[in-house]
């Protein structure tokens, strides 16, 4: 029960970090929620598997923190890769012998 919890509570680490940062329109809208939920479950289970009590109060603040973290770190970069690739996709088709 205490991972689906904490998975939720990284979707919601995903969603805020997807309104917070900018170039949101670069990417899908449950891209960063799905990147939170997921960091959060894998974290989760890693730490249990590694020994810390899952009613323990410092297997959630690790996993929620790193969560934060990760998806504060990645939601950026996502952006402006695919701002990027974008531009360059739009110069490629601009150009005359893209279209042959």
């Amino acid at each position: 029960m205490e991972l689906l919890f904490i998975t939720l509570g990284g979707a919601i680490l995903g969603l805020i970090a997807r309104s917070v940062f900018p170039n949101r329109d670069t990417h899908g809208v449950v891209l960063m929620p799905a990147v939170g939920a997921g960091v959060a479950a894998v974290l989760w289970v890693a730490l249990t598997w590694a020994g810390l009590a899952w009613d323990g109060g410092w297997i959630w603040v690790i996993t929620l923190v790193v969560t934060g973290i990760v998806v504060a770190v990645v939601d950026p970069v996502i952006g402006v890769y695919r701002e990027r690739a974008d531009i360059a996709k739009f110069v490629a088709l601009r150009t005359p012998s893209a279209a042959r």
